[in-house]
């Protein structure tokens, strides 16, 4: 039992990795590892994916107030 939890956690590290780092095609990554995650190519791609992507940052600039 403990190894299909270990095999079904590892064949979804790439949408765990893409959903923690917040990037902003999490989706596609999931989609990508559910319907080409059994190639191995298409895992690799997944986790190429979502370690490579940017984190979906919100900047804020600092408000700037001149005084007049």
């Amino acid at each position: 039992m403990h190894f299909l939890l270990f095999g079904i956690g590892l064949y979804f590290l790439p949408a765990i990795i893409a959903a923690a780092r917040q990037t902003h095609n999490s989706t596609g990554i999931l989609l990508l590892n559910i319907f080409l995650g059994w190639t191995v190519v298409g895992w690799f791609v997944a986790l190429v994916l979502a370690i490579c992507s940017a984190p979906y940052y919100v900047y804020y600039p600092p408000y700037y107030h001149r005084g007049w």
